[in-house]
């Protein structure tokens, strides 16, 4: 299968700190993969490699086998790698209908003039409904984002990344802080993203991880400790005593 992402020898240095150590990863286009580790494992940082958001210190990133190592966020993104963030960094003052009109506005070249073209290309409206529809957010698509619960604001996040036609999409802790009440939904959205969508996540609630993930990368002190199959990443003892604890059963 065609490689969608992948790190070859990563390293990252703050100083005399190593953050991520010769991180090699590869994931397949289309995969469902979970990236998970104990507080400082080194997880975030690596995020912010493969974003963009800071330069390795040596090692590459390939996104579809175009090397990225040296790119912008924003050439990422027209590549196709989309991130949602543990904090989500929404527009308050819009709506769901607003902000995700905006998103596909964006994705048609119309982003500069979505105000004043918003409601006449019956294209992008399609597009709009449909997304609205599939995250579960027509009945609050006219509520302000800032008053939304927590959990439809999240579903928001990941609405609007997809509305960005991902061919990556890296969820970082996607139900963090949501109540239990509320985390079906986001499950369930999970659960139900695009299949051409490679899709990496970044989840402490093993819940979620098992049950989505099909493979499972865990990092430990910044270096790839282990990797394989959800399954047998969840029965491996070595996996159970450093980060998931020894009363997980699989």
């Amino acid at each position: 299968m065609t490689v969608a992402l992948e790190t070859s020898h990563l390293v990252k240095k703050f100083g005399g700190l190593t953050a991520t150590n010769d991180v090699s990863i590869s994931i397949k286009a289309g995969a469902r993969h979970a990236l998970i580790g104990p507080n400082g494992a080194g997880k975030t940082t690596l995020i912010n490699l493969l974003t963009g958001m800071l330069k390795p210190t040596s090692g590459r990133v390939m996104l579809g086998g175009i090397d990225i190592t040296n790119m912008s966020p924003q050439k990422r993104v027209r590549l196709g790698m989309v991130r949602t963030f543990q904090i989500n960094q929404l527009f308050g003052d819009l709506t769901p209908l607003e902000t995700i009109g905006l998103a596909i506005s964006e994705q048609h070249g119309d982003g500069a003039d979505f105000w004043r073209v918003a409601g006449t290309k019956a294209g992008v409206n399609q597009d709009i409904a449909d997304i609205l529809d599939r995250f579960r957010l027509a009945d609050v698509m006219n509520t302000k984002t800032s008053i939304l619960p927590y959990g439809k604001q999240r579903l928001l996040e990941i609405a609007v990344a997809i509305a960005c036609k991902p061919k990556v999409l890296l969820l970082d802790e996607p139900a963090a802080g949501v109540p239990d009440d509320e985390r079906h939904e986001i499950l369930t959205s999970i659960a139900a993203l695009p299949k051409d969508v490679t899709v990496v996540l970044i989840e402490h609630d093993m819940d979620i991880v098992f049950s989505f993930s099909e493979t499972i990368s865990v990092l430990v002190n910044g270096g790839l400790f282990t990797e394989g199959p959800a399954a047998e990443v969840a029965r491996d003892p070595r996996v159970k005593a450093v980060y998931l604890g020894e009363s997980l059963d699989a």
